[in-house]
């Protein structure tokens, strides 16, 4: 069993949209640059996310992406799913046919139950938390310029309280 690239980036890119999007559309190539991603593979992967309704896409100048519903509603086990992740530790996709006469092998219910466990715990973890999460972890580095960009690059201001050096702040 392994999370391959693909469910890592998807979520991964579902955290940066999240982190962004309260100033309009986040367009991929912002996404693919902050998070060196091919844009390529972004395109696929916002493709299936949006067929999934987790994500919503604008066309046209000012367009990109958005979440198709509220944070709180979006599991990683939603994102993973939605990027046809399989999350499944068998030898044998759960069909029971893993041992080399067709039958259920001596550990399938082991990795049958750790299937289990690994879903239960992706789906308790919603893209509101990962993303509270990463603004916390930003907050806290606090000082200098963050890396914390929205799809418009950053702004640098002067902040008379840190004797005018430039900080970043969200354009």
């Amino acid at each position: 069993m392994r999370l391959t690239t693909k469910g890592r980036f998807a979520v991964t890119a579902m955290i940066d949209l999240g982190l962004r999007q309260h100033h309009g559309p986040v367009t991929l190539a912002s996404i693919s640059q902050r998070q060196d991603i091919s844009l390529s593979y972004l395109e696929q992967l916002f493709g299936k996310l949006r067929r999934h309704e987790l994500v919503a896409s604008t066309r046209g100048p000012g367009g990109g992406y958005t979440m198709g519903r509220p944070m709180s509603e979006i599991s990683v086990a939603d994102v993973i799913y939605a990027v046809d992740e399989p999350l499944d530790a068998t030898q044998c996709g759960g069909k029971e046919n893993c041992s080399n006469n067709d039958e259920r092998c001596m550990t399938h219910d082991l990795w049958a139950n750790l299937n289990r466990v690994m879903v239960d715990y992706l789906d308790s973890v919603t893209l509101q938390q990962l993303v509270d999460e990463q603004r916390e972890r930003l907050a806290r580095k606090g000082a200098g310029v963050s890396t914390l960009q929205d799809n418009r690059g950053l702004r640098e201001r002067t902040d008379a309280g840190r004797a005018g050096k430039p900080v970043a702040t969200l354009t």
